[in-house]
């Protein structure tokens, strides 16, 4: 599945993007960019910018936690 969508989606996602993968609002977004929750974070002047192989790795990454517990 991931490399189905890894081909699917930009380098680097914007804010609706990431929310939408995540299942999320983009208010959730931002306030996990704040917080410095989310890995791969890019800024180019105001806009924010989600480098989306971090991204997925980061869920990859929180999937395998949660099945450990």
């Amino acid at each position: 599945l991931l490399t189905r969508v890894r081909e699917d989606l930009p380098f680097l996602a914007t804010v609706d993007e990431a929310a939408t993968l995540l299942r999320t609002t983009r208010k959730a977004v931002y306030s996990m960019i704040e917080r410095r929750q989310l890995p791969g974070v890019t800024r180019i002047g105001r806009r924010v910018l989600i480098r989306t192989p971090d991204l997925l790795e980061w869920l990859r990454q929180k999937s395998t936690s949660s099945l450990e517990r």
